[in-house]
């Protein structure tokens, strides 16, 4: 029986490594028992990719890396780890060499983007009343509601970090599209899907928590990376 690889998951901005609960559950229930989910400290694409890199470091065998939001441009920086399998975008961020979430964000703007507050300390947060709009809208408001209130906040100025050399353009990747996504426009979602050359992509009548309202579906793409 060939041992299933690693599974390396990796959240966005205004989340935080728990936003992979049902994910990480249902792929312990299918028999993945190498389950990690780092805890990036939003401060820098520079910071995040180090602290994914270490993570990944420590796994032995090889590994299948999977961003959310933000997390994708993270995954797309740290996934040249000779390790690392195959790339898995879930509503994320898929930046080429020279590209930033921000630029990115701006050539298409999500429905959500008014909803963003800065602070005085430089952190960037979703305003708690709208979230649930924003970011999940196709979860219970209970569940948005401790989402919001437990968002981490990434600092305005990563928004603006670039990637270097995107291991997308030599790792095999699948995508994960959300066509209800409020915070990266789902056109530009399919625009950086289609210029990798997926193996797979799919798409979900689902917000941008799609990791948490449809871990199933979620979890069937990761599947697959990991067969292949």
């Amino acid at each position: 029986m060939t041992t299933k690889p690693a599974v390396a998951l990796v959240h966005g901005f205004w989340g935080g490594a728990a936003h992979w609960a049902k994910v990480i559950v249902e792929l312990h229930r299918r028999g993945y028992g190498s389950l990690h989910a780092v805890e990036n400290p939003l401060t820098s694409l520079a910071d995040d990719t180090e602290r994914t890199r270490k993570m990944i470091l420590q796994i032995d065998g090889p590994v299948v890396l999977v961003g959310h939001s933000y997390g994708g441009a993270v995954i797309t920086e740290a996934g040249d780890l000779p390790q690392v399998t195959g790339l898995v975008y879930i509503a994320a961020f898929a930046p080429d060499a020279g590209e930033s979430p921000g630029q990115i964000s701006q050539e298409m703007p999500p429905a959500a983007f008014e909803n963003l507050a800065p602070d005085s300390d430089g952190y960037l947060w979703i305003k708690q009343d709208m979230f649930h709009e924003s970011f999940a809208q196709d979860l219970p408001a209970e569940e948005a509601l401790v989402m919001a209130v437990t968002q981490k906040a990434p600092l305005g100025s990563t928004f603006g970090d670039t990637v270097t050399a995107p291991a997308w353009r030599t790792k095999p990747t699948w995508y994960q599209v959300s066509a209800a996504d409020r915070m990266i426009h789902p056109d530009n979602q399919r625009r950086m899907a289609a210029r990798m050359n997926p193996r797979n992509t799919i798409e979900l009548d689902a917000g941008h928590a799609s990791l948490a309202s449809q871990p199933g579906r979620v979890a069937d793409l990761i599947e697959e990376a990991a067969a292949g």
